[in-house]
């Protein structure tokens, strides 16, 4: 951390920076702590949506935030916080505590990205905005400031800082980067009502405490990891798993005729993604994504439907 003298910026700046989505293509759930916290291991795949974070320095000390939805964002904004309990609020809350800044700023999110769906949209916010706020405010932050305030805010947050393909342990923010080979395509299948994570960890641990499922020690898959290192999508979908899926699909049981529907189309493999709703199918080509694409809207049982392919950039500046 710097001095604890407040600083202002030296010249006024505007920045804009662009973070991706993720899909989990392992999701390996452990016993709750003493803590309330789940020990975790999941491989993480940044995917081509994404959240966009404008950062204009202001020259008093207020934080304003304003959010638009993109072209094709699936649902509505009205959800979404316009005050600190906003991540990408708190991510510049950070980033003034962390390096003393004075100045205030003006935060615009344009949304790529479901909110509540299960891939980390929220999550992206608040690395984007890191990453642009310290930028703007010329804070001259370090790779290791920036992990580290990220993972202060969110288990997702360091992944969606790093993107491409990573390991997460601990609660997911313990990253280490995986070998990939290849590009991988995807179909997801969006809802405009949201699932809450921690109910569907809530519906989890009742799971356990009922005896349908007995969660061990997670471990990283070995098949995950053959599969990216192949470049081998059929692999990998035969290997996509979600120890959460169970929990996800008794909160809301519309999401089998998601992925009945996914699997009729000759989806490689389908999962939920992260603790859903979105639900998440491997194709093996673009064409293969869009043909899959097309039977899940002729379903009608999906709101929205994108597709995307990984692994995908992490945060990056798109101006400034």
């Amino acid at each position: 951390m710097t001095s604890g003298l407040a600083f202002r910026s030296e010249v006024m700046r505007r920045v804009r920076a662009r973070a991706s989505a993720k899909v989990n293509l392992q999701l390996s759930v452990g016993p709750r702590g003493e803590d309330g916290y789940h020990p975790l291991v999941t491989v993480f795949q940044a995917v081509s949506l994404y959240e966009t974070v404008t950062a204009e320095v202001r020259d008093d000390a207020l934080i304003t935030l304003r959010v638009v939805a993109g072209p094709e964002f699936p649902g509505d904004i009205g959800g979404v916080p316009l005050d600190d309990t906003n991540l990408a609020w708190r991510a510049a809350e950070a980033v003034r505590n962390e390096f003393g800044v004075s100045d205030g700023i003006d935060l615009s999110i344009l949304k790529g990205v479901p909110v509540a769906g299960g891939m980390a949209g929220g999550s992206a916010d608040a690395a984007a905005a890191l990453v642009a706020c310290s930028e703007a405010w010329h804070c001259g932050a370090t790779r290791e400031d920036l992990h580290r305030l990220a993972a202060a805010l969110g288990a997702d947050v360091p992944f969606a800082l790093l993107g491409h393909t990573a390991v997460g342990l601990g609660r997911g923010d313990e990253l280490s980067p995986a070998m990939t080979r290849g590009e991988f395509h995807w179909v997801f299948a969006m809802q405009r009502e949201g699932l809450s994570t921690p109910e569907v960890f809530a519906r989890f641990d009742d799971q356990v405490a009922a005896g349908q499922r007995a969660p061990d020690a997670p471990h990283v898959d070995t098949e995950v990891m053959g599969a990216l290192m192949a470049g081998d999508a059929a692999w990998l979908g035969r290997a996509l798993s979600n120890d959460l899926q169970d929990a996800a699909l008794s909160l809301a049981p519309r999401l089998h005729g998601v992925m009945e529907t996914m699997y009729d189309a000759d989806a490689l493999g389908v999962v939920v993604s992260g603790s859903g709703p979105t639900i998440a199918a491997l194709a093996g080509s673009a064409q293969h994504a869009l043909s899959i694409a097309t039977r899940v809207r002729a379903a009608g049982v999906a709101d929205v439907v994108l597709t995307a392919s990984g692994p995908a950039t992490g945060t990056v500046i798109l101006e400034g």
